[in-house]
């Protein structure tokens, strides 16, 4: 059996382009470098996307992300380790990441944009959808982590 499958980027780069440059909008947006790297990790976990936790968790930890929270990210509720708008990012991140299940609830919506505002909630529910764009890539088209030399 073949297991090798398709390289979307070299076959058609153009239906590539848009999801970098959502991507590049998110990095310049209102979120931290830190919140960003929280969403793309935690997504990456739910949606069991190894190729995009292995890139995002080596970025975080080169912004000087602690590694103890890196793994706290799994039980995220339970940690002492995130603030309260970490924690509604989290929370964001995965209700919209299963979004069939349950939808956004409006208490974590009304949450958020209390805590945040109308922009900063656009960018976050952005950055969500994107890496999700993402992670279905990598798990459709089996990518392969690439070991660190670190």
């Amino acid at each position: 059996m073949n297991t090798e499958r398709i390289n979307i980027n070299e076959i058609n780069p153009n239906a590539y382009k848009p999801v970098f440059e959502l991507y590049n909008i998110i990095k310049k947006s209102s979120l931290t470098a830190s919140e960003f790297s929280l969403i793309q990790i935690r997504a990456s976990q739910i949606n069991g996307c190894a190729y995009c936790m292995q890139l995002h968790i080596k970025e975080a930890v080169e912004q000087g992300e602690k590694q103890y929270r890196i793994h706290a990210l799994l039980v995220w509720k339970e940690s002492p380790f995130f603030t309260k708008e970490e924690q509604i990012i989290l929370e964001m991140t995965e209700q919209i990441t299963t979004i069939s299940e349950h939808g956004l609830h409006q208490k974590v919506y009304e949450d958020a944009i209390t805590l945040f505002g109308k922009e900063k909630v656009a960018d976050i529910i952005m950055a969500i959808c994107c890496i999700n764009v993402w992670n279905r890539i990598g798990r459709a088209t089996l990518l392969t982590p690439i070991p660190s030399q670190n």
